[in-house]
């Protein structure tokens, strides 16, 4: 079927990778990640992105195309993303997309997203500091000025969809009401059978994450912390990556290393939490549920039955 993808999702240290992997070679296709931070070089170890043995020759794409300190985009990663999928598709094969990042697999899919969001952030950082500097209310006081009919529709404290609208204001000229009245979001481009991957016991995802952490720890991630502190990598969108961020206070002498990685494994956990509420809102996931014993061997078998009764051979 024409622009048919497979999607496999889920939180954090769930899993995604293996499966997507042994799909791949089944299916004799490759993979388009949709994680927002394996796009950056060199971030390896913290963004848990797959070593060559993990991706046993399997064709990886959307890894390491970009460098820490560029500003990366939703549009741009549609763009690429896009390009490659039309690929895989060109030579006969059904691109397998995998990762955590909702929001890229979303729009990879609808291949549809606001028209601002490839531009600079200099509007939205304009806010944000007037909100830091005069409250919330402030900014709100301007989208009433400019946009009242939105402002009437979103408190103060919805800081977010509050500056979103000033930021289709300013740069499109139009209300976002208007904005999105003129823009109604088209057919998606692809049809997608997703799946959905998650321990039944949500305690054994927590246990799989600090296990990850550990892991991370031994392949020398404070060692790649330190590389990327120190060659100025550590800004922007990539700062905020979890793996990298918690073991700042240890790698300048102002926390102990315990507390650090217990601050990483909580906030890993708390990364998992949100994900699972993003992706739960998307009925059409088929949601894979293992126990501690079964993992791969159950998962790819019923990952395999789901995708054959969906015309995917």
């Amino acid at each position: 079927m024409e622009n048919r993808l497979i999607c496999v999702c889920g939180p954090t240290a769930s899993g995604k990778t293996a499966l997507s992997v042994a799909l791949a070679k089944q299916l004799h296709t490759e993979i388009i990640s949709a994680d927002s931070m394996q796009l950056y070089r060199g971030m390896d170890i913290g963004t848990a992105k797959p070593t060559a043995d993990e991706r046993q020759g399997i064709p990886h794409h959307l890894l390491d195309v970009c460098e820490p300190t560029e500003t990366f985009s939703v549009a741009r990663y549609v763009a690429l993303a896009d390009a490659a999928a039309q690929d895989i598709l060109s030579r006969g094969m059904t691109p397998i997309v995998v990762g955590g990042t909702g929001l890229y697999m979303d729009a990879l899919i609808e291949c549809s997203i606001f028209s601002g969001d490839d531009m600079d952030l200099t509007v939205r950082q304009k806010y944000q500091r007037m909100a830091a500097e005069q409250g919330n209310t402030a900014v709100h006081a301007r989208l009433m000025q400019v946009d009242p009919e939105s402002a009437r529709q979103l408190h103060p404290n919805n800081l977010k969809r509050v500056i979103r609208a000033l930021e289709v204001f300013e740069q499109t000229g139009m209300t976002i009401g208007a904005f999105n009245r003129r823009n109604k979001r088209p057919a998606p481009k692809y049809q997608a059978v997703k799946l959905g991957l998650c321990p039944a016991d949500r305690q054994v995802l927590y246990d799989r994450i600090d296990r990850r952490v550990e892991q991370m720890l031994r392949e020398g991630l404070i060692e790649e912390t330190r590389r990327l502190r120190d060659s100025g990598c550590l800004t922007g969108t990539a700062a905020q990556a979890i793996g990298y961020k918690e073991l700042l206070g240890y790698l300048s002498g102002q926390a102990p290393l315990a507390e650090c990685v217990a601050l990483l494994k909580q906030h890993s956990r708390n990364y998992a939490k949100r994900q699972l509420t993003w992706l739960k809102r998307d009925g059409s996931i088929h949601w894979i549920y293992y126990t501690a014993q079964e993992e791969l061997p159950a998962v790819l078998q019923e990952a395999t039955e789901y995708l054959q009764n969906h015309g995917v051979q």
